[in-house]
């Protein structure tokens, strides 16, 4: 009886402990979602003009993205190489000698021997180690501003989803974007994106094959006492 209360216990606690992923999955994903345009106020009834401000008429103004909802082209060009090398070399050595002690003047002697005495100490440190890591990312995500600042930047986001048999590819990226630095094809390099956030991961049965387990990861975790 005790086994089947427990047993449903734990039971209740994964579900509860699964559905608590799946809404901060959704919450994140929400986050993420498509920017609409600004919903433009109804135009002014008609007194006999041909253009008014509230009509889009954007005639000499080129089609590179600076509204809220706009979109945007980002070409991924991340490439980044580090590398750390580090060597230590440590050497100490000590030797102290003691005189036998003066007792009535003369020296003491233990067993005939001198009683005079000696300590030597020596410890080295020989140490090295180096480091390399690189990444690339290349490809384009289109995505939309989100905000406009008040410096004229743009704030934007976006993410793409790519769903293969079993699993799913997910790209996102955030930052902000000086208009200046949008070509002509409403595009603009990932290395232009300031303060970039940019996420590639995966879901789905082979991304799960890929990821250790809860248990796997106590074991190689800084809590494992061993």
């Amino acid at each position: 009886m005790l086994l089947r209360i427990a047993s449903l216990s734990l039971l209740a606690a994964a579900l509860a402990g699964c559905g608590a992923i799946q809404e901060r999955q959704h919450q994140e994903d929400a986050k993420w979602a498509a920017t609409a345009p600004v919903e433009e106020t109804s135009p002014p009834p008609p007194d006999g003009s041909i253009y008014h401000d509230m009509q889009n008429m954007e005639l000499f103004n080129d089609a590179r993205a600076h509204r809220v909802g706009d979109i945007l082209t980002i070409n991924l060009v991340e490439s980044m190489q580090a590398s750390k090398k580090s060597e230590t070399t440590t050497s100490k050595t000590d030797k102290v000698n003691v005189g036998a002690p003066q007792i009535l003047g003369q020296s003491l002697r233990i067993a005939g021997q001198s009683a005079n005495s000696s300590l030597n100490s020596a410890n080295s440190f020989d140490g090295a180690g180096s480091s390399t890591q690189s990444n690339q990312l290349s490809g384009q995500i289109t995505v939309t501003v989100a905000k406009r600042l008040s410096n004229g930047g743009l704030l934007v986001k976006g993410e793409k989803w790519l769903t293969i048999n079993q699993g799913q590819e997910l790209i996102r990226i955030s930052g902000i974007v000086r208009p200046e630095d949008i070509a002509q094809d409403n595009s603009v390099d990932s290395t232009r994106v300031a303060d970039a956030n940019i996420t590639y991961t995966g879901r789905g049965t082979l991304n799960e094959a890929n990821t250790q387990g809860w248990l796997a990861k106590f074991f190689n975790s800084k809590w494992m006492p061993f």
